[in-house]
């Protein structure tokens, strides 16, 4: 996604999921929804480039800045003081810096995702007492070295089944040139899946899906990812939902049941969405996108977001909410098993949305990389 940030600290580019593509969707795409939900959006804090954040313990929410620093969202709108600062680790050129941060079930583990000064992106652990981060705990648990600046990826979620999941994008450039979107020999341009706390540094589940395959890296879940910048589970049915985003005409948004095996394999860069990439055949496993998205209107690159699970917003129940960095729109997926019944504009633009967050209550908020931090609410 290309960060064309407000705020002088950033300057140029935070590619964060370089890409293309909005509004008007492949020819088969679900006719627009023609009464969306009323909604509105609530600033209720400004923090410094936010972008990423959690649910956290006590009903908090967690606030990532990208040049390093993690702040708690009071009930006021207050940000507290940092409650982790890596900001000498890390570096902000690029599409770097920390891009990821989530807690385990219990809130008694926390994770960080960044690049550190070398660009390796990295996952930290650090134990939780009674809501407060222990940092004497602090400990590295997954490496990856990338062969660019862009294409980091960097979200990280627990899954209902209690395990860590991991978005790294193809290494960067352009066009995947080393070929790591289909290559299973490397973690890039995957989704991976793992036991942070199984064993040191961490172990792999024994049902991932490449388990035991010596060709295969036994951490992968998905692949054939271009640059997963945000995922998330459905809070209600557990299905995953991932915006990847495209190369130069379609942005994708994928989606897998909470029933799925693990494999899928998602098509970069042999495909860009549905469509063969400079020539590239379909491979026969080829999950196609659940919804693509062109780049002839305003978009550029895929903010992926949640499916609403709040109370604030009856009519909003159940569809997936998403955004896009350059068009700043909020718009939101109807789904019947598996597939986009209805799109809906909902009226609202969050700026350079870069992220949503889930709140304990599961109301929605959203990130503009500007500064702005705002709650989806009942207009």
């Amino acid at each position: 996604m290309k960060v064309r940030t407000r705020s002088s600290a950033i300057v140029g580019t935070l590619c964060l999921v370089a890409s293309l593509a909005l509004t008007t969707a492949s020819a088969d795409e679900p006719a627009a929804s023609k009464q969306a939900p009323k909604v509105t959006l609530t600033k209720v804090t400004t923090a410094k480039n936010p972008i990423a954040g959690t649910a956290g313990p006590g009903g908090t929410v967690w606030i990532a800045e990208r040049a390093g620093t993690v702040r708690v969202l009071d009930s006021a709108g207050g940000l507290s003081n940092p409650v982790v600062d890596i900001t000498k680790e890390t570096t902000t050129d690029g599409e770097r810096g920390l891009l990821g941060i989530a807690f385990d079930k219990k809130f008694a583990h926390f994770y960080i995702s960044f690049t550190n000064l070398q660009g390796t992106s990295t996952i930290d652990e650090f134990a939780v007492r009674k809501g407060k981060i222990q940092p004497q705990t602090r400990r590295t648990v997954l490496t990856q070295t990338q062969p660019y600046s862009n294409h980091n990826g960097g979200d990280i979620k627990f899954g209902p089944d209690g395990y860590l999941y991991i978005a790294f994008g193809d290494g960067g450039s352009g066009g995947d040139p080393h070929g790591y979107g289909q290559n299973l020999d490397t973690l890039l341009g995957k989704l991976l899946r793992i036991d942070p706390r199984g064993a040191k540094p961490y172990a792999i589940p024994e049902d991932n899906p490449f388990v035991g395959d010596p060709k295969a890296k036994d951490e992968i879940w998905s692949y054939g990812l271009r640059n997963p910048w945000k995922f998330s589970f459905d809070a209600g049915s557990g299905d995953l939902l991932l915006g990847d985003v495209g190369q130069s005409a379609w942005e994708e948004i994928d989606w897998s049941p909470a029933s799925s095996d693990g494999g899928e394999n998602y098509g970069w860069s042999r495909m860009e969405g549905t469509h063969p990439f400079r020539g590239g055949t379909e491979p026969a496993n080829h999950v196609r996108p659940v919804y693509e998205y062109d780049r002839t209107g305003l978009g550029c690159s895929v903010t992926g977001g949640y499916v609403y699970r709040g109370k604030a917003i009856p009519d909003l129940k159940g569809q997936y909410l998403y955004s896009d960095y350059c068009d700043g729109t909020v718009r939101a997926l109807k789904m019947e098993n598996g597939k986009v019944t209805g799109v809906s504009d909902l009226g609202v633009n969050g700026g350079e949305v870069v992220s949503f967050i889930e709140g304990g209550n599961r109301e929605l908020y959203v990130l503009d990389i500007g500064g702005s931090v705002y709650r989806i609410d009942r207009a």
